[in-house]
């Protein structure tokens, strides 16, 4: 099922709490790959339905072009994800910038311990901000009992933790090994 507000996403989520299914949620911002899929993968292993969603974050950008650059593939992405994995126990959430943001796009302020302020968030300020703030939403409507992350994006993963145990989020957050192409580009 592929829902686009989230309201659609919260009643559907509040039936499957009430079965008492376990989640197990990969957020996305498109364009997906095999990195993308090997999250998928370990998430339906240990869940009864995985959430992934699709949505270009506007507030983790703080250089326009980037922004406006950034491949948008949802009907390409959603194919993907059925042709790994089918429709059953598969709900893709695809919303707009005004289902999340209204119309105010601006990010929330989070204090991450100083974790925002070294290696990629010394250079992108706000950065980190963009993604506290998208996760929080996502976090609170999807309900998930586990989200994965790549490894691959190591401060990334630590802000990540370090958000949800600021917000005394129930999530659980796996990180997932690095899954390389055969010549080696992660």
């Amino acid at each position: 099922m592929v829902f686009q507000t989230h309201k659609e996403l919260s009643t559907k989520i509040e039936s499957l709490k009430n079965e008492n299914l376990k989640i197990g949620f990969v957020p996305t911002m498109g364009a997906l790959h095999d990195g993308h899929i090997s999250l998928m993968q370990e998430a339906m292993k240990s869940n009864d339905i995985l959430v992934v969603s699709i949505f270009v974050n506007p507030t983790q950008f703080d250089n326009a072009s980037d922004l406006s650059q950034y491949p948008r593939t949802v009907k390409n992405d959603t194919n993907l994800i059925y042709n790994h994995f089918g429709k059953a126990n598969v709900m893709i959430y695809t919303p707009n910038v005004e289902d999340i943001y209204g119309n105010n796009a601006v990010a929330k302020s989070y204090k991450y311990d100083g974790l925002e302020q070294v290696m990629e968030g010394a250079n992108r300020p706000g950065h980190f901000d963009g993604v506290g703030t998208i996760l929080e939403f996502l976090f609170q409507k999807v309900r998930p009992d586990h989200a994965y992350f790549g490894e691959k994006d190591f401060q990334q993963l630590q802000i990540v933790k370090k958000l949800v145990e600021k917000l005394h989020s129930p999530v659980k957050i796996i990180g997932c090994p690095i899954k390389r192409e055969p010549h080696g580009l992660a």
